[in-house]
């Protein structure tokens, strides 16, 4: 393991570690950075899959040793990485931007009706104390 393999596995966990750590925030536009470097890491994750770089892989008539070629398909994958990045981030930036208008601020709220039927679960699940000798069970 040479020290650039070294050194890009550390930068590719502190971008999903971050990238994770900033979409649990209740704030939107965190969740959207959040995001973005999630898919940075993913792109640097896919090139670095790829191994060193090498020939460009094209065989010509006269090369039958395809020993040093590159291989292009992280290349290919993290290019398609890119694009469905920006197209999600411009979705949820759009998402986000809307919320902003509707509301006047961009924290996500807690959902009245979920946290309702969370309280209901907890009371049906507390065990009811048995009557003693001579009480009447309700």
């Amino acid at each position: 393991m040479t020290t650039l393999d070294l050194t890009m596995a550390v930068v590719v966990g502190t971008l999903f570690s971050v990238g994770f750590y900033l979409m649990l925030q209740r704030s939107l536009m965190r969740i959207v950075l959040g995001f973005i470097l999630l898919g940075h890491g993913t792109n640097l994750l896919l090139l670095v899959s790829g191994g060193a770089p090498g020939k460009p892989p094209i065989i010509t008539e006269g090369d039958t040793d395809a020993a040093g070629v590159a291989d292009p398909l992280p290349q290919a994958m993290a290019l398609t990485s890119i694009v469905i990045t920006f197209g999600l981030t411009t979705f949820l930036v759009a998402l986000a931007y809307r919320s902003w208008r509707l509301s006047g601020h961009d924290e996500v709220r807690d959902d009245v009706e979920d946290r309702r039927i969370g309280e209901v679960g907890d009371r049906a699940g507390e065990k009811k104390p048995k009557a003693g000798p001579g009480e009447e069970r309700s």
